[in-house]
């Protein structure tokens, strides 16, 4: 996947402040343990590092085009093209000469053809920061969906970006700050896309471009879903359906070196398994790998390494697993590692822990892996997008679903601030915002159509967001690129439209997509009910988690300590743990665990 970061100032000359570009880059540098690339010019700092993983042959980055007069534009691209070779030949048939078949070439030469109007002929998974000498402009570029991150902070002279928060950290001017948005963000388990909890910086939202000038910094949409009819009918739908995939998964097979499979036995990421496997045979390349989750440990979990060894045998793959060891996701260096992967705090820590594990084993087969992410939000895999009651509640389905995991935020934080924090407020108002933006009521007549569209849009989103966030923050961190073949625009544009009835229409959640590849699954895959990714049952890790967090309290010196209830302080001085029992979920747990640990290793400054 590789990554970007970098520095614009129309004041100063970051050309003659080479140690703080580089301190920039290196902050990136288990996303690109293959190569490392630094640019610069009078007002300019670009930075890459680089993974090899489609094209290992490729051209060093930034890639620079040069005329008679000099450099004209410099690109430091990350991600997937996976409309590259047409776009190839198009530009090949306008004049245009290549040297690789590299994505980045492609990008910069259809750039130099195009202009900023490349944006719209890209599609694919991908991330970029171009900077055009000539006109002194750096165009910042995110993919449609979002799947591949970039971040930037305005500066009152230009800007700073990267594809992490951490590259923005390394610049000295930037100092880390938590305000009322930021903290909102964290505890409302409702990302608002562009929000990126540090004050001052933001992320580049999906399907948009930022342009930064001497005049300022500008973004600017340039895909966005729309609400439409659909005209085809059932047979006509599951055809197409199946199509697409077949296109994505091969798409994202290409390159010298095949992924390999994040494989739960589950219906999405035994779909992709079952289509690359299929491919893998057709092209002579031998069986792929696939890893997988096994929580038979004795925390009373799922069966999913029983499915994914199925699937597996099924599909004829080289299968591996990983063991949920129970109190080993409690290791503080594993959850510092993760922490450090991610840059913000998180809610679910036996989770991400056991997934940064995964990603990591991963890695020692393939540079690359698919994942079935994003499949339930396309196709309706989630309660939350079928039951009434959480469609109908007139907020995100999955907060309303979900609020009995994460109670206790009363009893661990300040009433003054959650009252200055209005939760209830802001998941309000900005879920009312989300559903304006498509208008859904305007466009379908039947309100409970709509309502579903609704739901959609705001999976593909504000629930998405979450999700590959995840993927590609821990998967970095292993250095493996992860895929996320549901998540192509294609697939999502043609399903966005599709009407509840048909996308439900035997009664079963992802009706479509178990039709679409009855033929290539086992029957007992194929009618498998949805099951959640593993997650420790145990109560020797919650009571973990109270104990250290009653050790916080204790202790009195934790950053954390200003925004903690006076109730709380005194409760657990009486009771110790024990007054950490009842009504505080494991969610909030470890948010406020994982709160006190950022904000002591990134030198958080609080402004509340």
């Amino acid at each position: 996947m590789s990554g970007i970061a970098g520095w614009v100032d129309f004041s100063r000359n970051p050309a003659q402040e080479h140690g703080i570009a580089r301190a920039m880059t290196a902050a990136l540098a288990r996303r690109g343990p293959d190569g490392e690339g630094l640019w610069t010019a009078e007002h300019v700092a670009l930075g890459h590092r680089r993974l090899a993983v489609a094209d290992p042959g490729g051209p060093a980055q930034p890639l620079v085009h040069a005329d008679g007069s000099g450099p004209r534009a410099v690109l430091g691209h990350l991600g997937r093209i996976s409309n590259g070779r047409r776009l190839r030949a198009e530009l090949a048939a306008r004049g245009h000469e290549f040297s690789t078949d590299s994505d980045a070439e492609t990008v910069l030469r259809g750039y130099l053809e195009w202009g900023p109007d490349v944006v719209t002929r890209l599609e694919g998974a991908y991330g970029f920061a171009l900077w055009d000498v000539r006109r002194e402009e750096l165009l910042l570029v995110r993919d449609r969906m979002g799947v591949k991150p970039l971040f930037y902070a305005p500066t009152p002279a230009g800007v700073l970006f990267g594809s992490e928060p951490k590259a923005i950290l390394a610049h000295p001017d930037f100092e880390p700050v938590l305000d009322a948005e930021g903290l909102r963000d964290i505890l409302s388990v409702a990302r608002v896309p562009g929000q990126a909890i540090f004050r001052g910086m933001r992320e580049v939202r999906p399907g948009c471009v930022v342009r930064v000038t001497r005049a300022g910094t500008v973004e600017q949409r340039y895909w966005g879903l729309q609400v439409a009819d659909h005209t085809d009918g059932l047979d006509a739908t599951i055809g197409t359906v199946r199509a697409l995939l077949e296109t994505v998964v091969a798409d994202q097979m290409a390159g010298q070196e095949p992924p390999c499979a994040l494989l739960s036995g589950g219906l999405d990421s035994s779909t992709l398994t079952a289509l690359a496997a299929q491919l893998a045979r057709e092209q002579g390349l031998g069986p792929i790998r696939t890893v997988a989750v096994n929580d038979q440990d004795g925390t009373q979990g799922n069966d999913d390494h029983v499915y994914a060894r199925l699937m597996a045998g099924h599909a004829g793959t080289e299968h591996g697993e990983i063991s949920l060891a129970g109190l080993d996701l409690l290791d503080p260096a594993l959850r510092a590692a993760v922490l450090g992967a991610y840059d913000v705090p998180l809610n679910k820590g036996d989770q991400y822990a056991s997934l940064y594990r995964l990603f990591g084993t991963a890695r020692q087969h393939a540079a690359a892996a698919l994942s079935g992410e994003c499949g339930d939000d396309v196709f309706g895999g989630y309660n939350w997008q079928r039951f009434p009651e959480w469609v109908g509640s007139g907020t995100y389905p999955w907060v309303h679903e979900g609020r009995p995991r994460f109670q206790g935020y009363g009893t661990l934080f300040d009433a003054g601030l959650l009252a200055e924090l209005d939760l209830p407020a802001y998941e309000h108002d900005t879920h009312a915002a989300a559903v304006a933006e498509i208008a859904a009521g305007e466009h379908v007549a039947d309100p409970a159509e709509a309502r579903h569209r609704e739901v959609t849009y705001l999976a593909h989103t504000r629930h998405s967001r979450v999700l590959f966030d995840r993927l590609d923050r821990l998967g970095m961190a292993s250095g493996l690129e992860i895929r996320v073949p549901f998540a192509d625009h294609r697939l999502v544009e043609y399903t966005f439209n599709i009407p509840w009835a048909m996308k439900s229409y035997d009664g079963r959640e992802k009706s479509l997509l178990r039709a679409a590849m009855r033929d290539l699954l086992p029957d007992a895959v194929a009618v498998r009910v949805k099951t959640p990714y593993p997650n420790l049952r145990a109560g020797a890790y919650d009571q973990v988690l109270r104990e250290r967090l009653a050790q916080l309290v204790r202790t009195g010196d934790s950053p954390l300590a200003p925004l903690l209830s006076a109730d709380l302080t005194r409760a657990v001085g009486r009771q110790g743990a024990a007054a950490l029992e009842g009504d505080v979920s494991r969610a909030a747990l470890e948010t406020a665990l994982q709160l006190d640990s950022w904000l002591r290793t990134y030198r958080v400054r609080t402004a509340l």
